[in-house]
């Protein structure tokens, strides 16, 4: 049973938009953060979820070194700008390092986010977070995330991710 109270995305995972999140986040084509969320924007608003705050997935710090940028913080940010609501890095932190989930089952995805992440009180307790990720597969990473913020006093975790990436249980296909 999930942890989030609802997990929506923008669109499938595939062609052109598959495409543009690889240039932004294997890329470092940074600018298109901005552009891609704007899809967001507009389903977010037709959602009217009772958002307090918004965080991103946390990338590990190794990941973060190696790219230079978190590319869920380049989603969330125009979100929460346009919405007028806070935005945080500090409410969520990763505090393991997880291997890619490129490759992994549903049951494998699920194990290697397992105490992935810590939240942080100070930022969401009694708070509605929104989770904003780029490719959502199992959602077994927000699941992670929407554990550790309940954990710490979150009132509860909706998830909003640009992509789906279609899952079969037991594919090892090329997906997020």
């Amino acid at each position: 049973m999930p942890f989030y109270t609802s997990l929506r995305a923008c669109t499938v995972f595939t062609g052109p938009i598959r495409q543009a999140i690889h240039k932004l986040k294997y890329g470092g084509d940074i600018g298109l953060g901005e552009a891609l969320s704007r899809p967001m924007i507009a389903i977010l608003g037709r959602l009217n979820w009772p958002v307090d705050i918004i965080t991103s997935v946390p990338l590990g710090l190794a990941r973060l070194e190696q790219r230079g940028y978190n590319q869920a913080n380049l989603l969330a940010r125009p979100i929460a700008l346009y919405f007028n609501i806070p935005f945080s890095t500090r409410a969520l932190t990763r505090i393991r390092e997880t291997r890619s989930q490129v490759g992994l089952s549903a049951a494998e995805r699920e194990i290697n986010m397992e105490g992935a992440f810590q939240a942080n009180g100070k930022f969401i307790e009694g708070k509605v977070v929104l989770v904003v990720d780029d490719v959502a597969t199992s959602g077994s990473t927000l699941n992670a995330c929407a554990k550790a913020l309940l954990d710490e006093g979150a009132a509860g975790v909706y998830g909003f991710s640009l992509a789906r990436a279609v899952f079969n249980p037991g594919d090892h296909g090329d997906v997020a």
